[in-house]
């Protein structure tokens, strides 16, 4: 399996202390550059109004297999949660795109630090991607207790 980048994200965040916990807690405005060579892809970009953004989490620690959730204190195996430390660090967060400038992408709703290698990026359709009836008992048990 091989990937490369096409594109970086240039955040106001610099470091992970520095980043929300997650995307969705973020109205920061971010810019997604995509590489000269993937512009072409950008095409109809301007009908869409939020993205589902993939981004290597290139300073997230790769063997880690469980982890311990903010909201709670049990540890988990990294598959069960949303930890950025994980055998294969991918980022996923869905953007609102706010304008789009050439090659360039303002959004909000990223967690991404400064530099961030990105992925893949793809058009988030509530139809498709909402699912309302998702549970995770876990976190589900956390915020009925808050």
């Amino acid at each position: 399996m091989q990937l490369s980048p096409i594109g970086v994200i240039h955040s106001t965040y610099q470091t992970r202390n520095d980043a929300p916990r997650q995307g969705r807690l973020s109205a920061e405005k971010q810019e997604i550059e995509i590489y000269p060579e993937y512009t072409k892809g950008l095409q109809g970009m301007e009908d869409v109004t939020h993205l589902i953004v993939l981004y290597w989490l290139h300073q997230a620690r790769r063997d880690n297999l469980l982890s311990r959730p903010p909201i709670n204190p049990v540890p988990r195996g990294v598959f069960t949660a949303r930890s950025p430390n994980r055998p294969n660090p991918i980022g996923f967060a869905v953007a609102e795109i706010l304008h789009i400038e050439g090659n360039k992408i303002i959004v909000t709703g990223l967690d991404a630090i400064n530099g961030t290698p990105l992925i893949d990026m793809k058009p988030y359709s509530p139809g498709i991607d909402c699912v309302s009836e998702a549970e995770v008992a876990w976190m589900k048990e956390k915020e009925k207790n808050r």
